[in-house]
């Protein structure tokens, strides 16, 4: 019965992928405007109430890829070892992240400016990152008792990653985001650690 379950997980899985990196696909030939549900299901072989089952548009689709990022992200941070400081678990995180992930990826920028364009994406992003930031609070609170710092970090930490990638993006990718990214992190003064 588990091989069953893990099969049917990582089927799953598969699907989510194969709809997302489509709707980031066609959002890049075409435009978010010209993509429609249905393009992207066609794009992915599937029907459009298996898109359904997975996203609720085609902006979640899109975004997809940033989401799961964030996740891996939390569930990095929050398997630093115990005795190391919030914001020493965030760089560290945020590094193994990275290497995990190589950068610079040209679709990972492209999928960045896509989303720097449109509204309805940026307004998707935007929700996004106050779930971060909350997610991450509860995994730095762990760490920092000090319930506004831990906020604080979070805040403050994503803020600082935000402005890594933007000073990346418009260098055209010449920095190395993981090393321009951990400077800024490096420059931050964090009380209680």
């Amino acid at each position: 019965m588990e091989t069953l379950t893990t099969h049917r997980e990582h089927k799953k899985a598969v699907t989510r992928r194969s709809l997302a990196g489509a709707a980031l696909r066609l959002a890049m030939e075409r435009g978010l405007d010209g993509v429609t549900v249905e393009d992207i299901a066609d794009e992915a072989g599937v029907s459009r109430r298996t898109f359904s089952n997975y996203f609720t548009s085609k902006e979640d689709a899109v975004v997809d890829a940033d989401r799961e990022r964030t996740r891996a992200l939390v569930a990095r941070v929050a398997g630093r070892p115990e005795g190391e400081g919030a914001w020493q678990a965030l760089r560290a995180a945020t590094a193994e992240l990275y290497r995990a992930r190589p950068v610079p990826d040209i679709e990972w920028m492209a999928q960045l400016r896509l989303l720097r364009r449109h509204p309805s994406l940026i307004a998707r992003q935007a929700g996004d990152q106050v779930a971060l930031e909350r997610d991450l609070t509860a995994v730095l609170v762990l760490r920092e008792p000090d319930e506004e710092l831990a906020r604080l970090m979070a805040s403050t930490f994503l803020a600082t990653v935000r402005t890594g990638i933007a000073l990346w993006l418009e260098s055209a990718g010449a920095k190395p985001l993981p090393d321009l990214v951990d400077r800024l992190l490096s420059r931050v003064t964090v009380q209680g650690t």
